[in-house]
């Protein structure tokens, strides 16, 4: 007869926490735990019977305490952002509201293919105390509660309804979160009853396991068939997209690069895949992009993307390539690799950039082409030069991006998320090291910024505490979402806040205007308000969470105040008045699609929509 295996009576709860504990994952040589540890906020739902496991296991993962559910689940994001979806974090709501806060941020790791292990309270299984405190009853189907709607924003979804089911899906939830392909959210449902409801489980159940990174290799006749494409291009362009860094393979790119003499111009997720004074580097592409980039991607003929799932703002809703362009797509996920007719290579960047370029074999990109290029890299980076520059005008995103960039370390992280900040970003930062750029613009989150940071911080705190992590947000995603500047000081993982003040949601009062509407209910003045507008005092409120603050009065003040910034101890927040008007980037955009009306009063919306109809006319039709 086979040996019983040996078992260990443990709550689910406490057995969740063992097997993830005992998790490992070997990075650079070094073996670290696969998950860093977590964020969570304590209620019914799952302080009593989770919270007790956890605070067993606080050593091996380290829980922080934050102050609201999607804030703390969108710092997780950052943490593997930075550790480029090599390592997780955990976050963990009680049910209901709770749990419910944390779907945003859900969507943005679903949008950005980012692993992020969500622990959710639940109602209880046996249904005997029905119905229970943040219960959201369903008449007609008692099995549904408000977790379900977690099935949208979820790689992989479980409700645990037996201690026993946690065996196969905890390490299945695992496997999606280190799967290049498949990477996304895991969301785990823990009703109350059942977290503590007790199992002999076997003790191979917690045995430590080294993860690693699954590394596919591509089917070698798709390679053979981009090969033959790229050998006949003209006039060739690399974008590179994030999927690149997560891969390891930016030394990859820019041999690949260097070996057939091909431009590489980068997304929004992409930026920091090149340094910027690599000769082949022609800036951001898209509708946050560069005149040098748009310029190439109009004319390019072979287009080969890697690691990007060409969202609109890459692409200019599609209108941003000539319409006979062909593209290779090296992509670890089919569904993004065979996007508008791509030959596609589907397979591990690093693996298929390195096979690619040995089918190629010599092939080099002509002249014309790559003077070309340079011609337009040139130009862009002196109109950079300008833009940056303060003189004799209001303050803008761009100057103190420029600024900040001027000033900082080679190895500083910079963090910013969705609002005007994510073009000026990605228009005016120039790479000092690779890596060194999060701008949340795939979910396109406002609030995700400092929450972000944090997260990045107690990443970088891990491997690089001796450099900054700096986040730039605007005043409209301040008040959405702030209090984790007090998480940072709390938990002395300091940031470097700087506060663009342009008086509410400017660049969506810019995108209003550009459409032929009138100001409405975007900037604090053109809202519905009893009085005058005044406004808010953001140092104040920062000093009032535990950071240092300070507000300066233009540039001119800018690099005394970062000095300051760079040498506290503590988080240090620079509030700043920015132009609403005419302080934006002009130059290096391509069309993007929105909604306009299709009947209105007003003259200038007919005609955006005229105009709309133009463009619209150089869309890329997809298949």
């Amino acid at each position: 007869m086979p040996t019983p295996q040996k078992t260990v009576t443990l709550t689910m709860a406490q057995a969740l926490v063992r097997h993830l504990a005992n998790q490992f994952i070997e990075i650079d040589g070094q073996r670290v735990r696969l998950c860093g540890g977590g964020f969570g906020i304590f209620g019914h739902g799952n302080v009593t019977c989770l919270g007790e496991a956890l605070y067993e296991h606080r050593d091996e993962l380290p829980l922080w305490r934050g102050q609201n559910e999607q804030s703390m689940a969108m710092a997780a994001i950052g943490y593997a952002k930075q550790k480029l979806r090599k390592r997780f974090m955990f976050a963990t709501a009680s049910a209901g509201p709770g749990t419910t806060n944390m779907m945003t941020a859900a969507g943005i790791a679903h949008t950005n293919r980012l692993p992020l292990l969500l622990l959710a309270g639940d109602t209880f299984q046996t249904r005997l105390p029905d119905p229970v405190l943040q219960q959201v009853e369903h008449f007609g189907d008692p099995t549904v509660s408000v977790n379900d709607g977690f099935r949208a924003v979820s790689r992989y979804f479980d409700r645990i309804t037996h201690p026993a089911q946690i065996i196969q899906s905890l390490p299945a939830a695992l496997q999606t979160l280190l799967d290049p392909a498949d990477c996304g959210p895991a969301f785990i449902g823990l009703p109350q009853d059942v977290q503590g409801w007790t199992y002999d489980y076997p003790t191979a159940f917690f045995n430590e396991r080294v993860h690693r990174i699954r590394r596919l290799s591509p089917d070698q006749r798709e390679v053979e068939d981009a090969a033959a494409l790229l050998k006949t291009a003209q006039r060739p362009m690399i974008i590179a997209g994030g999927g690149v860094q997560y891969s390891g393979a930016t030394d990859a790119l820019t041999q690949f690069a260097e070996a057939f003499n091909i431009p590489v111009v980068e997304t929004i997720a992409g930026r920091a895949n090149m340094l910027d004074d690599h000769a082949l580097n022609c800036g951001p592409i898209g509708v946050t992009g560069s005149n040098s980039a748009n310029a190439l991607a109009e004319q390019a003929d072979v287009i080969v993307a890697i690691g990007t799932r060409l969202q609109d703002f890459t692409t200019g809703s599609w209108t941003a390539f000539d319409g006979d362009a062909r593209f290779i797509s090296l992509n670890a996920a089919r569904h993004d690799a065979g996007k508008h007719r791509s030959v596609a290579v589907v397979g591990d960047a690093k693996r298929a950039i390195e096979q690619l370029q040995a089918a190629v074999g010599t092939y080099s990109s002509p002249d014309a082409w790559t003077d070309k290029a340079a011609t337009e890299r040139r130009d862009w980076q002196v109109y950079v030069d300008g833009n940056i520059l303060p003189g004799n005008r209001p303050a803008s995103y761009a100057q103190a991006i420029g600024a900040a960039n001027r000033l900082c370390h080679r190895n500083d992280r910079v963090v910013a998320a969705a609002g005007g900040l994510p073009a000026e970003v990605t228009a005016n930062w120039r790479t000092k090291s690779i890596g060194s750029v999060d701008v949340e613009f795939g979910f396109s989150c406002m609030g995700y910024e400092i929450s972000g940071g944090w997260g990045a911080r107690i990443a970088q705190m891990e491997t690089d505490p001796d450099n900054d992590t700096i986040v730039f947000i605007g005043d409209g995603s301040y008040m959405m979402l702030n209090s984790d500047i007090y998480s940072s000081v709390l938990s002395a993982n300091k940031l470097i806040i700087i506060v663009c003040d342009n008086g509410g949601f400017a660049v969506i009062n810019k995108l209003q205007n550009n459409s032929g509407n009138v100001s409405f209910n975007n900037l604090i003045k053109d809202c519905r308000i009893d009085g005058e507008p005044f406004a808010v005092d953001f140092e104040a409120h920062a000093r009032s969470m535990g950071a240092n603050a300070e507000t300066i009065d233009g540039m001119a003040a800018f690099d005394d105040a970062f000095a300051r910034a760079k040498a506290s101890s503590k988080t240090y927040v620079i509030v700043m008045q920015v132009d609403a008007f005419d302080g934006w980037t002009q130059e290096g955009h391509t069309w993007w699609e929105f909604g306009i009306p299709g009947v209105s009063n007003r003259d200038a919306v007919n005609q955006a929509r005229a105009d709309a109809a133009t463009a619209r006319q150089h869309q890329r039709r997809g298949i």
